[in-house]
């Protein structure tokens, strides 16, 4: 596993398809929108449906006019749908099954041996640098904290 990106650095560019089969691109926010990328282990599993239910129930906090999240992760699009009906998820999870995990190798996030991705989350402001990060281990919850402050800071 490779470091991940680095705040500073330039995001790296992917396309991926959603749970409804829409591709998305990060550089079409470039100009428009801060991107909010929150990489996830499994979908269905406990730590992760906490976790995109709190993005859920905090929906202001991470999709607005300025800011858009997209929650990528190794499954397959058919069960990230199965996941967001069952949910209630209406901002995308995209599929990074194939190639398998090359989106979250490319941001240093990617775990061999699981063959899922780390709980990495990347703040991308509309030039398309990474402005905050942080990374977990699988089986370590996450905190947002750190992303509301630096999205704060950036809408000045």
């Amino acid at each position: 596993m490779t470091a991940p990106i680095a705040v500073g650095a330039p995001a790296p560019d992917f396309t991926l398809r959603d749970q409804n089969g829409q591709d998305f691109t990060l550089a079409d926010f470039r100009g428009s929108k801060n991107v909010v990328v929150v990489f996830y282990p499994f979908a269905f599993s406990g730590i992760c449906t906490g976790e995109l239910c709190e993005i859920r129930d905090d929906l202001g906090g991470f999709v607005a006019d300025d800011v858009q999240v997209l929650a990528i992760s190794c499954d397959h699009m058919f069960s990230q749908r199965a996941w967001a009906d069952k949910e209630g998820y209406f901002f995308p999870l995209l599929s990074d099954y194939w190639p398998h995990g090359a989106v979250a190798q490319q941001y240093g996030v990617f775990n061999e041996q699981a063959g899922a991705a780390l709980r990495g989350t990347f703040l991308i402001d509309t030039e398309g640098i990474v402005r905050w990060s942080l990374v977990n281990e699988i089986g370590q919850p996450r905190d947002f904290t750190g992303y509301h402050t630096t999205l704060a800071e950036l809408r000045g």
